[in-house]
């Protein structure tokens, strides 16, 4: 499992016209789902991000969690964080797990970002096309990998 989370001061999606997510002063959360992740890699994951410290405390350091700063999440799904582009120019996306292994993954995965995260956890449509509006805030971008646990 792969995520690429944004420290952001807005962020929106919008699928077939229609606004699905919109959160202020928080975490944008795009999560890749690769063939192989497990229940253990959404348990880490989620509570890997709820409790990370990227946000600023009255000195300036990122000594607070988005649940400190009372910060939303905005999770989308998005497989091509797992694209693979060893061999031609065109992606290959085979490592990413297909949606009927997926969708049950990314579903927990929202269940159990709630647990350690209070706020509103808005997110996209799971496998549609979106498109993503967002200020990020730092800029602030970390990626996490759960096969490396970094």
């Amino acid at each position: 499992m792969r995520a690429v989370i944004q420290r952001v001061s807005e962020a929106s999606v919008v699928s077939n016209g229609q606004l699905t997510g919109k959160i202020n002063t928080g975490l944008v959360v795009l999560l890749g789902i690769e063939n192989g992740d497990n229940q253990e890699d959404v348990d880490w994951l989620s509570a890997k991000i709820a409790k990370m410290r990227i946000f600023s405390d009255d000195e300036g350091l990122m000594n607070l969690s988005c649940q400190d700063v009372s910060g939303d999440i905005l999770l989308v799904s998005q497989f091509t964080l797992h694209a693979s582009t060893k061999k031609g120019n065109r992606p290959s996306f085979i490592k990413a797990a297909k949606p009927e292994n997926a969708i049950p993954l990314y579903e927990s995965f929202k269940k159990h970002l709630s647990l350690y995260h209070s706020g509103k956890i808005e997110e996209g449509v799971f496998g549609a096309h979106m498109e993503i509006s967002m200020i990020n805030d730092g800029p602030v971008t970390i990626v996490i990998d759960t096969k490396q646990k970094e």
